[in-house]
């Protein structure tokens, strides 16, 4: 098969996995997939190797479904598999991280014989238990793991499954149109990967597969091979919940190989906020490919050259049946960590520490409610903070990186749920003053629309320990939440009831600057000033600008 020929098929991936992204986005019940994007979907070959990835998604996502297919195809027999089976987990240590996020994998056939597979991930609200908060003491606490099985069978579908999770749901009815989302974004895939290989008059992938997988791993080796060579280290502090937790990592770079090593790291928190390797591991990964090879598609062969370890029952590696709930919380600070030691490798390419940790705020409806019979509901909002400044652009306001996610919508979160918005705006002076200024973080006032109190399950970063600036750049605004604006600064990890009438502030991190404040061009200081970005304060004192 010719190249041109082989070029034509994977371009022709691409737009078969966003269609098959977009499929989940708007069949969707849940906000925080359909308006954030809170998803992966991607093609895979009959090994379980990734092809291709839909753009939409989250690293935490895409990377850990590269993995999560492997297991299962090594799960579920060829021979047993029918036209129409779909397999699904939940597992933390198999899937995405925690038990919120469902994995689906679709067998594809053609001609009678199984060719490769599509597979999808989602969050799903809510899985009972304590919710999607911090304060587990371990999974069994944090709601209802299902093993990998069967949810479709030959194109019919459990129904005793999907009765088990609706039954351990406080948002039945979404947890099941999210469910019919995942299967309608596997039988897309399914469907238009097939459809393709019969419009190219090809019987199996492997030729296909081994282009994608070979050129891809050719050059991300070729990408390594340009950097220097050695073993560079970096820890990182961290809010952690009883207590700051310090994260260690070593990066080692080789010929043909880079090694992340986390020895060091602080050991398990008897809270929800321990992260399984996979999901560290995404994250790692995903940082490392933005600076190296970032050109590079991302599949199993440029995914390939990295490896990732670390001792088990480090924080950055829990092992079952630790609580793993809101993973994302130190899973989304391992890109920082990993910049800190890429930083010394290559200082003109790596930004600032950032915010990092999206700032995820789960609501729910009071335990009362219930017995009350007034209304009850489970949202979880996403909000972000600024990212780190870049060697020669200034960073993004209110982003979400490394996630990805977009951020809520006020019309949607006061359409699903009894809350009421009433200020959403950047935070002046809360980007990291440099060379090039640190993204701006949010200020937003949220209350309860009706007279009911509801309930906030915090589990955010950056309150005690701010994102650092690199090479002389200052740190940026440390997130703070509390109740009305003169009461004191609540912790970011912990159960909070907002009664009704009081009003929720809560304030986003900004990033770290890059360089010297002092050597930021006179023309964008004053820019920042005309925009209000910055104040005349910050002109002044930070850069110098005459009052």
């Amino acid at each position: 098969m010719t190249d041109t020929k082989l070029q034509v098929m994977w371009n022709r991936l691409l737009a078969v996995v966003e269609e098959q992204g977009q499929a989940l986005i708007r069949a969707a019940f849940s906000p925080i997939v359909r308006e954030c994007g809170d998803i992966s979907a991607g093609i895979f070959d009959l090994q379980g190797r990734m092809l291709a990835q839909a753009v939409t998604g989250t690293p935490g996502h895409i990377n850990t479904m590269a993995e999560a297919v492997k297991t299962l195809r090594g799960r579920f027999e060829l021979q047993d598999m029918t036209p129409g089976d779909i397999y699904m987990t939940n597992d933390p240590w198999i899937a995405a991280g925690h038990l919120n996020d469902f994995l689906l994998m679709m067998p594809v056939f053609l001609k009678g014989r199984v060719v490769g597979f599509t597979s999808c991930t989602s969050h799903l609200v809510d899985l009972g238990g304590l919710g999607m908060g911090p304060e587990g003491a371990d999974i069994f606490d944090e709601g209802l793991l299902i093993p990998p099985c069967k949810l479709m069978d030959g194109g019919v579908l459990n129904t005793f499954l999907m009765e088990i999770v609706k039954a351990n749901s406080r948002e039945p009815i979404a947890n099941e149109g999210d469910i019919y989302a995942l299967i309608a974004c596997c039988e897309a895939g399914a469907e238009r990967l097939s459809g393709m290989m019969a419009e190219f008059g090809i019987d199996h992938l492997d030729d296909l597969a081994d282009y994608i997988i070979d050129t891809s791993y050719r050059g991300t080796v070729e990408a390594i091979a340009e950097l220097p060579k050695g073993t560079w280290r970096n820890v990182l502090k961290v809010d952690g919940y009883e207590q700051e937790i310090d994260l260690h990592a070593a990066l080692t770079i080789g010929d043909d190989r880079v090694e992340l090593d986390f020895t060091g790291t602080s050991g398990l928190s008897s809270k929800g906020i321990n992260v399984p390797l996979n999901y560290a591991t995404a994250y790692s990964v995903f940082a490392l490919r933005c600076i190296i090879g970032p050109d590079i598609p991302n599949n199993a062969g440029s995914l390939a050259p990295f490896h990732v370890t670390g001792p088990k029952n480090c924080i950055l590696n829990a092992q079952p049946p630790a609580p793993v709930a809101m993973r994302h919380t130190l899973g989304q600070m391992t890109p920082d960590l990993v910049y800190g030691c890429l930083s010394q490798v290559l200082p003109d390419m790596v930004p600032a520490e950032g915010a990092s940790c999206m700032y995820d705020l789960p609501l729910r409806h009071t335990p009362e409610a219930v017995s009350r019979g007034d209304e009850q509901f489970a949202l979880e909002l996403v909000f972000s903070g600024g990212t780190g400044a870049r060697p020669g652009l200034d960073g993004l306001s209110a982003t979400a990186f490394p996630s990805g996610v977009w951020g809520s919508q006020v019309e949607t979160t006061e359409a699903v749920a009894p809350v009421l918005i009433t200020r959403r705006e950047l935070r002046q002076d809360s980007g990291g003053p440099g060379r090039t200024r640190g993204g701006l973080g949010q200020h937003i006032e949220m209350r309860s629309s009706k007279d009911e109190d509801f309930m906030l399950f915090l589990s955010v970063e950056r309150v005690l320990n701010p994102a650092q600036g690199r090479f002389g750049g200052g740190e940026g605004a440390p997130g703070r939440i509390r109740i009305t604006e003169d009461g004191p600064d609540l912790p970011g990890k912990g159960e909070v009831r907002v009664k009704a009438g009081d009003t929720l502030i809560f304030e986003t991190p900004g990033g770290g600057g890059f360089g010297n404040p002092q050597d930021r061009p006179r023309a964008d200081v004053q820019r920042d000033l005309d925009e209000g970005l910055i104040s005349p304060k910050a002109a002044h004192e930070i850069y110098g600008m005459k009052p």
